[in-house]
């Protein structure tokens, strides 16, 4: 199986998250899978194939030791990490900046940017060593300004990590791609959304710019759901 590449996806136990374990499986990808909910990515993990193709972790992105040893056990079981999606993340409550609870604020500001941070460095030695692909959740809400919202703030963040990272690995052989999705029907929302894309409308944008030949760098893939008719 040395020949099959392997994809490593934070925020995996549901959502987009574990839309595109699925998606990946079914590309012939091995997956090494993160969350903190460590039943929700046992259950994933039986039904993309046990454990000869999928290793589950369960990983506080917020922790670098947690991420630190994610990277040693993939390694160690897979030999290599050809894709790296940095997809953990949570979003906000309401309240805006003048009455939100700034405990959330930090909750999410650790998990949605510091954690992207030491996802990232602690996975880019081995995706220097495969000449990998390195693909980060960003969101339409880090394009525009929505009042109030530290979440649009965060997703600022992480497209300028994802803009540096690209600057700093040029040459390298890696490719860099965020993903932006609008609106997306996952457990972040209490009651489901009306009108937004499903988690595999990500997932597909995601195996979209993995399955390009190496001399192609999707940079960016800006998804949301098409307007409602009136």
């Amino acid at each position: 199986m040395a020949n099959q590449p392997v994809m490593l996806i934070t925020g995996a136990s549901s959502g987009i998250g574990a839309a595109t374990a699925r998606a990946a499986a079914k590309q012939g990808y091995r997956l090494v899978l993160a969350a903190r909910s460590e039943a929700k990515l046992s259950s994933l993990a039986e039904e993309l194939g046990g454990a000869d193709r999928v290793l589950t972790v369960q990983c506080d992105v917020q922790d670098s030791g947690d991420q630190k040893a994610m990277v040693d056990a993939a390694l160690a079981r897979f030999g290599q990490i050809d894709a790296v999606f940095a997809n953990a993340g949570r979003g906000g409550e309401p309240g805006g900046f003048s009455e939100a609870d700034s405990e959330v604020w930090k909750d999410m500001i650790l998990t949605n940017i510091y954690g992207v941070g030491l996802t990232l460095q602690h996975c880019l030695p081995a995706l220097r060593e495969s000449k990998g692909h390195l693909l980060l959740t960003g969101s339409a809400a880090g394009r525009v300004t929505i009042p109030g919202s530290m979440y649009s703030a965060t997703k600022w963040a992480v497209s300028a990590i994802g803009y540096g990272v690209r600057e700093e690995l040029r040459g390298s052989g890696i490719r860099v791609t965020l993903i932006e999705p609008g609106m997306v029907d996952t457990p972040f929302f209490d009651e489901q959304p009306e009108h937004a894309l499903k988690p595999e409308d990500v997932a597909n944008a995601v195996m979209y710019a993995v399955s390009q030949p190496a001399h192609v760098d999707v940079n960016e893939i800006l998804v949301r759901p098409t307007p409602a008719e009136k």
